[in-house]
C-alpha cells in the first residue's frame, strides 16, 4: 500500500472515529479489490433499497475520475491514434472495472417473474463472475436474501466476497471473504457509515493506480 493510500484509511478513521474498530477489515478489503484489479479482474455490486442506490454509487467512483484526473497513459493514447479517434480519447478518463447489479432492470424483472425474485443478483453473478473478481454486497443486515443468494453463487465461481453490514454481520458472516461490520445497528446510521467507508476504498484505490 502506497503511503498516500495508507493516508486516505487514516484521514477516514480521524473523521470517523467509531469506525477504528473497522480499519483492519477496510486494509483488507482494499488488498482483495487490489488484487483483482491486478490480476485483470472487475466489480460486482449488489444491495437493496439504499443500499441499491450505493451499489450504483460505487460504480460511479471506480469507472471514472473521482479525485483524480486519471489522464490515459501514452500506450493507451496511441490505440486511439491508429483508428483515428485521439479526440476521444483526450475526454476519457482511466477506469477501473465495475458493473452495478441492481441496474438491469429487464433482466431482473424477466427473472423475478419467470423463475425467482430471490435469484436476481445471483443469476447476474453465474453469468458475469471470473474467478480474478470480486462481489461486494452491501446489507444493513447481512440477513438479506438475495444478496446472500448472490454471495454463494460468487463462492461457487470461485471469486471473491466482501461485504458491508450492520454489526451482527448476518447470514453474511458465513459466506465472505471480507466483512466490515459497521458499528451500529440501526438501519440509517449504518447506511451513514458506509458511504464514507466505500469512498475510502475508492480514493485509495484510485490512488492506488493512478496516483504519482
Amino acid at each position: 500500500m502506497k503511503s498516500k493510500t495508507e493516508l486516505i484509511i487514516n484521514e477516514l478513521i480521524e473523521a470517523w472515529p467509531a469506525l477504528a474498530e473497522c480499519k483492519e477489515d477496510i486494509a483488507s478489503a482494499f488488498e482483495c479489490i487490489k488484487k483483482s484489479y491486478v490480476n485483470n479482474g472487475k466489480l460486482l455490486v449488489c444491495g437493496n433499497g439504499g443500499s441499491a442506490a450505493d451499489s450504483s454509487h460505487i460504480v460511479g467512483e471506480l469507472m471514472k475520475g473521482f479525485k483524480l484526473p486519471r489522464k490515459l497513459s501514452d500506450s493507451e493514447l496511441s490505440l486511439f491514434e491508429a483508428v483515428g479517434a485521439s479526440e476521444v480519447a483526450k475526454g476519457l478518463q482511466g477506469a477501473l472495472p465495475a458493473i452495478s447489479l441492481v441496474g438491469e432492470m429487464s433482466l431482473m424483472t424477466a427473472f423475478l417473474n419467470d423463475c425467482s425474485p430471490e435469484l436476481i443478483y445471483a443469476q447476474q453473478v453465474y453469468g458475469l463472475m471470473k474467478c480474478e473478481d470480486v462481489l461486494v454486497c452491501l446489507s444493513t443486515s447481512g440477513n438479506s436474501v438475495n444478496v446472500y443468494n448472490a454471495a454463494l453463487t460468487a463462492r461457487a465461481k470461485r471469486g471473491k466476497v466482501i461485504s458491508i453490514t450492520g454489526q451482527a454481520g448476518g447470514r453474511l458472516s458465513s459466506v465472505s471473504d471480507v466483512i466490515i461490520r459497521l458499528p451500529s445497528a440501526e438501519t440509517f446510521r449504518i447506511q451513514e457509515y458506509t458511504l464514507p467507508v466505500y469512498h475510502a476504498l475508492c480514493a485509495m484505490l484510485e490512488e492506488e493506480f493512478f496516483g504519482e
